[in-house]
Formats: structure tokens, sequence, C-alpha cells
């Protein structure tokens, strides 16, 4: 589902926005992402991993780096988002952009020209350290999983 969502949108020249940080499990999503993407050779550029996350902190000077380095590369944000209870688990694919720390109160740029996020836990719950590791490292594989499958074969191996 999330390859043929990103198909005819993801090629070597596009950027992968990893949004969140490894001190709370339920934002670490974005930056698992990111490390399984870097880990699985991704041939584009990632930006937020488990080693440099991006977080509220640096997001705006990132975007500022990724508009001055690839000012014409399509921009995939990827992050975790709180959801309704039935939903938990499930991971969303937007053809607009996301507004990252919307769910907790924060008032951040939109990122992204398309967005993944996945829904971690329930709205009003703010306590994002009881979250499992387990759901946000499946959710993490399957996300860069479908970002893998989604490059054309024959672009993958001329970037190598």
């Amino acid at each position: 589902m999330i390859s043929k969502f990103l198909k005819n949108y993801v090629d070597t020249r596009t950027i992968i926005l990893c949004i969140g940080t490894d001190k709370w499990i339920g934002d670490s999503l974005g930056p698992f992402v990111g490390y399984f993407l870097k880990k699985n050779l991704y041939p584009g550029p990632v930006y937020g991993t488990l080693e440099n996350p991006v977080h509220a902190i640096n997001l705006y000077d990132t975007l500022k780096e990724i508009k001055k380095r690839h000012p014409y590369s399509n921009l995939v944000a990827v992050d975790a988002c709180l959801g309704e209870p039935i939903n938990v688990g499930k991971i969303v694919l937007n053809n607009r952009p996301i507004y990252p720390g919307k769910g907790v109160g924060k008032m951040m740029p939109a990122v992204g020209d398309i967005s993944i996020v996945g829904i971690v836990d329930e709205y009003n719950s703010y306590n994002l350290h009881n979250i499992r590791l387990d759901l946000i490292v499946n959710m993490a594989e399957t996300i860069c999983n479908g970002i893998l499958q989604s490059i054309d074969a024959n672009n993958y191996l001329s970037y190598l």
C-alpha cells in the first residue's frame, strides 16, 4: 500500500524527512524510519535518524538546509501522531504536508509535499513514554520497506 502510494513520487532525488526524537518512545517513529532507511541504503537524502534526529528544536534549521541543498527535490515527511484508539498502529498516507507537534499543542511549520504518519497512541494521551517500542519498530520497518519498494529498480541500481 505504501509503495503504491509513493510509486510515482519517490525517486533517488526524493528527500525523506523523518521527524521526532529518540528521547520519547512515542515520538521515535521518525528517527527509526530514518535509521532503517540509512541501514538499507536508501539512495536519496534522509534527514532525521536515531543518531541525528530532527525535532522541534532543529526543524527550522533543517528545513532551511534542505531548501538550500535540494531546492527542486520532492520532500516526504514522516512523523508519529495521535489518533482514535481504534486507529492506533495504523499508517496514514497523505497528499499534503503535516504539522509536526500539532497533536501535543505545538505550532510548527507545514512540512513535506506529501506525508506518512504512524498513529502511535490515542488523542488526549500525553504520556508518550507508555507506548510499546515493538509497535514503533514494526511501524518504522513497514514504512521503510514501503519507501524502498516504491523506488523503481532501475533507478535504484543505476544510482549504486
